[in-house]
């Protein structure tokens, strides 16, 4: 596939990653879910089981098991495995990474990754996947994205230091394993409170790895910007636009 979005080298990809080694609890908390008519079109017709890659909190898995599928989630991080268990005891939790993960071969009919696949090396994770596929299978990539097509939430993206931003053009990359790309876009309004943005942007690996000087300045400039600006007080809902994209290929 092409390649797009942000670009880390494997340094810089491990360094950022690893702030989410830790903070499940706010992450759950803070972090949107997903639409349910994405989750319907990257689902395959007669799944019955699934693998989650960097499942987080569980945010997709647990979705995934309220539609009776038998759900792997793997991650490598026991705070967010943590997490997970408590609020998704039908899921199985593994702790493991997306390009070793050490489920059985040909164990799951969906394999996958929910705003994470950006951590992964792509060509290993690629070909993990491919391993994990049984015959018939599909892999998912998904993200939820801030709608920057709004003039308000393109300022507050850059205020914010959110990667996770629409870009039309964006592909994942992949290894050659992986073939028959197709996506979907679902756009969908989540109400939240400026306090809850704020949080929002303290889930952000910018904000998780930055020295307390610039936290202090995203905190600052946001409080403007939301309070002063867009005159917005603290107990009003705004609804924040996403898009959430979804990825899905088959193996070559």
């Amino acid at each position: 596939m092409a390649r797009g979005g942000p670009k880390f080298d494997d340094r810089r990809r491990r360094e950022l990653a690893e702030a989410f080694m830790v903070g499940g609890e706010h992450y759950e908390k803070v972090r949107p879910g997903y639409p349910e008519d994405a989750v319907d079109w990257l689902v395959p017709l007669g799944a019955r089981t699934a693998v989650d890659l960097g499942a987080g909190t569980g945010k997709l898995s647990g979705q995934l098991a309220a539609r009776g599928l038998e759900v792997s989630a793997v991650d490598p991080s026991l705070d967010m495995l943590g997490e997970l268990r408590r609020l998704h005891p039908r899921v199985h939790a593994v702790v493991g990474t997306a390009e070793s993960t050490g489920l059985p071969d040909a164990s799951a009919d969906l394999v996958v990754a929910a705003q994470a696949w950006h951590w992964f090396d792509a060509g290993a994770a690629t070909r993990e996947v491919v391993r994990l596929l049984a015959p018939g299978g599909c892999a998912a990539l998904v993200w939820n994205q801030l709608d920057t097509s709004v003039p308000w939430v393109h300022r507050l993206s850059r205020i914010m230091h959110a990667g996770d931003v629409h870009k039309a053009d964006y592909r994942p990359p992949s290894g050659p394993e992986l073939a028959a790309w197709e996506s979907a876009a679902f756009r969908w309004e989540e109400p939240v409170t400026t306090l809850g943005i704020v949080e929002l942007a303290k889930s952000r690996s910018y904000y998780l790895r930055a020295s307390e000087k610039h936290r202090d300045r995203v905190e600052a400039n946001l409080d403007w910007y939301l309070h002063d600006h867009l005159g917005h007080d603290d107990t009003e809902l705004i609804l924040l636009p996403y898009i959430t994209q979804v990825w899905r290929a088959v193996p070559a």
